[in-house]
């Protein structure tokens, strides 16, 4: 586990063999478990990361609370209703790679690189 303030180093390692990331942190779609306001103040903060990137997120924080890891599922699935609304070309927001932040006590933090899938035009 990494502690919050290490998190662009835990980026860094995460996408390091992965093409076309290049350390550009707003390349990526987000799915943070929505801790509390200040939690993602400060990754959005420590990332650069443009205001509508955690979107999602705070929209399941203001709607539902800290509801732990749960919430998490809720946070994809906003992501996927708002990319289909928007006509956006993949689940993740129209971009290809994610990342999937755990944020537990102590503020440490476990992370998963995620893939979207493209949707399918009806």
């Amino acid at each position: 586990m990494v502690q919050t303030a290490d998190i662009e180093e835990l980026m860094v390692k995460l996408f390091s063999e992965i093409d076309g990331i290049n350390n550009d942190w707003n390349s990526l779609f987000y799915c943070i478990h929505p801790g509390g306001r200040a939690i993602l103040d400060k990754v959005e903060e420590k990332l650069g990361l443009n205001e509508e990137k955690l979107r999602a997120t705070r929209h399941v924080l203001r709607e539902y609370g800290n509801m732990g890891a749960p919430s998490v599922f809720l946070i994809l699935d906003e992501m996927r209703k708002k990319s289909m609304e928007k006509g956006k070309a993949t689940t993740g927001e129209g971009l290809e790679w994610g990342v999937l932040i755990g944020i537990g006590p102590g503020l440490t933090m476990e992370t998963v690189v995620l893939r979207s899938v493209r949707i399918a035009a009806c």
